[in-house]
């Protein structure tokens, strides 16, 4: 098929565009949803959902939308802090995603533990690891926002995370036949 002047083959999968919001409370830890539904159906990550594109949404007003709908909090955009943008190639072979990765500046309180999509669970951030994770974000994205954490103190004005953009391609088999993954740091700071 044409598209202009490239060629883009037949096996082209859809691009999704979301949101990923990481939320901690005054104890340091993290909101984590233990996920009801696809994609990643009982695996635990950030709150997040799909940008609006009808609507012309913001990734930043996804940010907000979803945490107002998912953790049942408001949160002003000036607390929303873009600490990485992660596009995720051929993901489970079912599509390519482009990640908008916010924190949430500050502490927040957060009192809800059960939604549609699942339980929404309080962890210290040295649990993660042991937590049951898509594959993507235990090798990659969690260790690049340990990375972007690392100079950030919620208590010091002014201070805000790092930031880092990450390409992660999932379309070819690793060497055992089963779904692969490498990856490029593209931007840290």
């Amino acid at each position: 098929m044409l598209v202009g002047m490239s060629t883009v083959p037949a096996t082209s999968l859809p691009y999704k565009l979301a949101c990923l919001c990481d939320l901690r409370d005054k104890q340091g830890r993290v909101l984590l949803l233990r996920r009801l539904r696809e994609p990643n159906r009982g695996l635990c990550s950030p709150i997040g959902g799909k940008l609006d594109m009808h609507t012309g949404e913001s990734p930043a007003q996804c940010a907000q939308r979803e945490i107002r709908e998912e953790a049942g909090i408001d949160v002003p955009i000036d607390r929303l802090h873009l600490v990485g943008l992660i596009s995720e190639q051929a993901y489970e072979g079912k599509g390519h995603w482009l990640l908008f990765y916010y924190r949430v500046l500050g502490h927040v309180s957060v009192s809800r533990t059960e939604i549609n999509e699942g339980s929404l669970e309080w962890f210290h951030p040295h649990e993660i690891d042991a937590l049951p994770l898509p594959e993507t974000d235990r090798r990659i994205i969690w260790p690049m926002v340990r990375k972007a954490e690392a100079e950030y103190s919620p208590d010091r004005p002014g201070s805000r995370p790092g930031f880092f953009t990450l390409h992660i391609d999932c379309s070819k088999p690793g060497p055992d036949g089963k779904p692969g993954m490498t990856w490029a740091i593209e931007q840290q700071s």
